[in-house]
């Protein structure tokens, strides 16, 4: 749970989408102000997930509540929910002025007040030069920043963020990830972030949620999830090496890697390559283990060495996804 009081809540929750369970008795609360990153690979759920805590899915079981209100009567336009995905969606015949002005006057505010509200925005996400142009005069780190001041200025008691950067050109990313902090800390505004990008992931959130095939696998804030994956498959999908020791699988960080130190087993060299600042080793047994090296002065291909590493995490094994259930048997037509 988090530290501060919870605004959204979700109990319990089970969703299936064509017969297959997409989320199974997901449980998750988001503080007030709190940015929660949900990290997790391509098909694990954080879509649907989202879409359930919008009300565009209906879950099978559980409920989502916002300040303590199951919302499971209440429809999407009314649950006080911003939505913003990859496609920034603005209305192409609006400027940026209007599309962000859009719902202040839809909810009737006062003319000073929606442009108080637009100025306010456009202060934060430095938009002021742009307020005037239409979207297809905007870039796509532009268009990104002018969806997130619209969402804000809705007012929502939570924001709901998938993916947004996924389309932004890699050399604006970092900007936009420090605006779109910058801007959901002074709006005070509750949010979950989802991203498979775990740097991203990592940066944002206040907390980290893991999501696997549709479960939780973790959430603790960024620093101590980092350290202690607690999983094999966390522990994978956040960049280490998985070892099997005597006592049971550990987590190894490429950086914790030493290479020709000490005694300890045998590696042949298969690959390498380089990050720029320092090199990568992929190591090799024949018994099928890989190991990821970072190291300074890489050895040469198929050369052997020993491995030895500074530090080790110890693991749990991952939970056996549940047998799915077979369908039910129509009963047998009796013979007259």
């Amino acid at each position: 749970m988090p530290d501060r009081p919870p605004v959204l809540e979700v109990r319990r929750l089970t969703v299936r989408l064509d017969g297959r369970t997409v989320l199974r008795d997901l449980d998750l609360a988001v503080g007030d102000g709190e940015v929660l990153a949900l990290l997790g690979p391509n098909g694990a759920g954080k879509t649907t997930l989202l879409r359930a805590i919008a009300g565009f899915e209906r879950p099978a079981t559980g409920s989502v509540h916002l300040d303590g209100v199951n919302l499971g009567r209440t429809p999407p336009h009314r649950r006080r929910i911003g939505l913003l995905f990859q496609d920034s969606a603005l209305f192409p015949n609006r400027t940026v002025f209007e599309n962000v002005a859009y719902a202040p006057l839809l909810q009737r505010r006062a003319e000073d007040e929606v442009r108080g509200e637009v100025d306010r925005l456009a202060d934060l996400l430095s938009l002021g030069p742009l307020l005037d142009r239409h979207p297809s005069e905007l870039s796509g780190g532009e268009r990104q920043r002018v969806a997130l001041a619209r969402t804000l200025a809705a007012r929502p008691r939570v924001v709901l963020l998938d993916e947004p950067f996924a389309s932004v050109d890699v050399e604006i990313k970092a900007d936009l990830r420090t605006q779109f902090r910058a801007a959901l800390r002074a709006s005070g505004t509750a949010a979950i972030h989802v991203t498979h990008d775990r740097e991203e992931g990592l940066f944002l959130g206040d907390r980290v949620a893991l999501l696997f095939e549709g479960r939780l696998a973790g959430t603790a804030p960024p620093e101590s999830l980092y350290r202690h994956p607690g999983t094999v498959r966390a522990a994978r999908f956040l960049g280490y090496n998985v070892v099997r020791g005597p006592a049971g699988p550990v987590a190894v960080h490429p950086e914790d890697v030493l290479l020709d130190v000490g005694d300890g087993p045998l590696y042949r060299v298969v690959a390498g390559g380089t990050t720029g600042r320092r090199s990568v080793v992929v190591l090799g047994r024949p018994d099928g283990e890989r190991l990821e090296a970072l190291v300074d002065s890489p050895p040469a291909l198929d050369e052997t060495v020993r491995v030895s590493w500074r530090r080790a995490e110890p693991l749990t094994e991952d939970p056996e996804p549940p047998a799915p259930k077979e369908p039910k048997k129509p009963p047998a037509l009796a013979r007259t």
